[in-house]
């Protein structure tokens, strides 16, 4: 038996991939003083503090030692570090403060079954920020006034009706946004603390997912705007506030502008960004257009502005090489020095990572599928972008709906490339920033014509001799979950195996189940998925909903869930292991009663990785890493077949 090029690649462990990063997250204080970083303390991502001019003298500031901390951020005036954090995976996040001066730390929004929001921040009054607590009513956030050195919260509007408001840099409201009967969005000036009474703005349901203000410039005289209204893709829009007067100030054909940097200071924006199948930055300052310029002559692969000091002297660089573990620099614009401040995973400098290919792929009925392929290392030695023979297949399907694929270091992709799979990861239609026509022809379509795209790509790279008919598996989570679900049930002969990780299998009680926060949305969803409220509309969402059609399923499936989630309850999954194990149809469940909506705790993270890779070496016959003690050393309940993987019944037993 010969050895394929990519099974004598060395073998990536899950560890390196998966575990917690040596550092993440950079950023720089306002002042310019401190360098910041997310980095395990005792296992655990916390806070690290370091002086700038000594980033080898870091500190935690933070001691979470149960669930890892995921996002920061600093405080206007740089005399704290706020953060955010859940309880489980329940999307409660809470506001929590670290004073840099005496390492005290306090909750800053101390309340039961809340989730707490950032409503504004200031560049003028560096002391306050305008936070949104639901603690009164669960489904509507008011708007209060933080200081974050006493703690004192001052509340500025009472909300009943509103999606969400936008203030300017005095911290004041100055709109309301407001869900309509048809799916769209209603914008409300406000003034003196009062909300009009009629809108002077509107969206219907097309333009309601790539229309929304986007700020303030720092004197409150320009409003912009991300706009699709009269056009396909989403303009950047410059609105003077007086006149009422809108000036384009960025559009691209292809792509939403999607990014903006702008000037610490005034908020005026210096430069744009759109991603159609890779990210590209204009720059309208010249300043800031010569610094992008100085940095894409020094650097590898794609990079991004992750912080920046108020004086603008000072950015901290994030840099993806693509086939190297990411950096992070601190650029000094006036010196021009760009000094490394860590490589976020060591461990994988010279592992055998594989480039991945940005792809036009085409539906049946003629949409443009944005999409990514990574190969196998050593399968495809002319570089053609085709392997020199059809190699296994996974379809990674993306979450959201609304949301998409990019390009740039993916660490599922390298996995399973490293394993001996293609990966496939397609933009179908609903997903966002190719313009309101993409998403819209995803109206209605759950199972259907968005499920078509799928498999219109699956059979794209069976044509091409990337894989064969019976060698592909479908996995995804969320969204992509229902994905995985709809393919085994509506296509049940296109796929040898499937990976559900927190995904729906029945959209009437995914619709009656979501989370209260996002009752004022309740409208789009009706319009793009189905209304339970009508028979049709029921009937429809019965149809596309997996569990019904689970009797269908003739090829192995694996399901992760977190006990927690609030957005597919636990309840999604287990209506559909109990109709397979009704109809004696093999599944395989892993339960974790730590999680919410996908797997935050490495550890977790890893256990499941373990089975799965395991999972798809049952089914396709790639590379595996042995599960080892990753399930013991983790949370997970393997509630139903564990027979169906690869050692997992050895290592439950031993």
């Amino acid at each position: 038996m010969t050895t394929t090029a990519h099974q004598a690649a060395p073998l990536i462990p899950r560890q390196d991939l998966f575990g917690n990063p040596t550092k993440a997250g950079g950023q720089i204080s306002p002042d310019g003083e401190w360098l910041s970083w997310l980095a395990p303390k005792d296992g655990v991502l916390n806070v690290w503090l370091a002086p700038s001019s000594d980033p080898a003298a870091a500190k935690a500031i933070t001691s979470s030692d149960n669930r890892p901390i995921r996002q920061y951020f600093w405080a206007p005036d740089s005399k704290s570090v706020l953060y955010v954090q859940d309880k489980g995976g329940d999307e409660n996040f809470l506001l929590y403060g670290i004073d840099v001066a005496s390492g005290d730390e306090r909750t800053l929004t101390d309340f039961e079954k809340t989730r707490a929001m950032v409503m504004g921040t200031s560049q003028t009054i560096k002391d306050k920020i305008l936070v949104g607590l639901n603690n009164r009513d669960a489904r509507f956030h008011d708007a209060y006034l933080l200081d974050l050195n006493s703690g004192e919260l001052t509340l500025v509007q009472q909300n009943d009706a509103y999606a969400g408001f936008l203030a300017d840099d005095n911290l004041k409201l100055r709109m309301a946004v407001r869900p309509n009967t048809s799916g769209g969005m209603d914008f409300f000036p406000i003034t003196d603390g009062t909300i009009a009474e009629t809108p002077s703005d509107s969206t219907g349901l097309e333009d309601s997912l790539t229309t929304q203000p986007a700020g303030f410039t720092t004197d409150g005289k320009t409003m912009y705007w991300i706009d699709s209204r009269g056009r396909n893709t989403a303009a950047l829009i410059a609105q003077n506030v007086a006149t009422g007067e809108k000036t384009i100030v960025a559009e691209n054909d292809k792509a939403d502008i999607g990014g903006a940097m702008s000037d610490p200071k005034t908020g005026e924006v210096e430069a744009y960004s759109f991603t159609y199948l890779k990210t590209e930055w204009t720059a309208i300052d010249p300043e800031i257009k010569a610094s992008l310029e100085w940095l894409d002559e020094r650097l590898e692969g794609e990079f991004s502005v992750q912080s920046r000091t108020e004086d603008d002297s000072k950015w901290i660089i994030g840099n993806d090489p693509l086939t190297s573990p990411t950096k992070t620099f601190i650029y000094d614009r006036n010196a021009e020095t760009l000094t490394e401040i860590y490589t976020s995973r060591p461990e994988l400098i010279g592992a055998p990572l594989q480039p991945m290919q940005g792809l036009e792929l085409t539906s049946r009925d003629g949409l443009t599928l944005p999409s990514y392929l990574t190969l196998p290392p050593g399968s495809d030695s002319d570089g053609n972008g085709i392997p020199d023979k059809a190699v296994p297949m996974v379809l990674l399907v993306h979450g959201g709906p609304w949301a998409r694929d990019g390009y740039g270091f993916n660490s599922y992709h390298q996995w399973l490339a490293n394993r001996g799979y293609a990966v496939m990861s397609v933009n179908f239609r609903g997903s966002t920033g190719f313009g309101k026509d993409f998403i819209s022809a995803a109206d209605l379509e759950w199972g259907k014509k968005m499920h078509d795209d799928l498999i219109d790509a699956v059979n794209w790279a069976i044509g091409k001799g990337i894989t064969s008919k019976d060698k592909v598996a479908i996995m995804g989570g969320s969204y992509g979950g229902y994905a995985t679900l709809a393919g085994l049930t509506f296509t049940p002969d296109t796929f040898a195996c499937g990976v559900d990780i927190v995904g729906p299998s029945n959209l009437e009680t995914l619709l009656a189940t979501i989370p209260p926060y996002w009752e004022p949305m309740i409208a789009q969803f009706h319009e793009r998925m189905g209304n339970p409220n009508t028979p049709e509309g029921l009937a429809m969402l019965k149809e596309r909903s997996p569990l019904y059609s689970a009797g269908n399923i003739v090829k192995p499936l694996l399901i992760g869930q977190g006990a927690n989630d609030p957005r597919v309850n636990q309840d999604e999954s287990d209506q559909i292991v109990a109709a397979m194990k009704e109809k004696g149809i093999p599944v395989t469940y892993v339960l974790y009663p730590d999680e919410g909506h996908g797997f935050a705790k490495p550890e977790n993270n890893i256990a499941f990785n373990a089975v799965t890779e395991n999972f798809l070496a049952t089914c396709l016959g790639g590379r595996s890493e042995p599960i080892g003690g990753t399930v013991a050393s983790s949370t997970a309940e393997i509630v139903e077949g564990a027979q169906y993987v690869k050692g997992l019944e050895d290592e439950l037993s031993d």
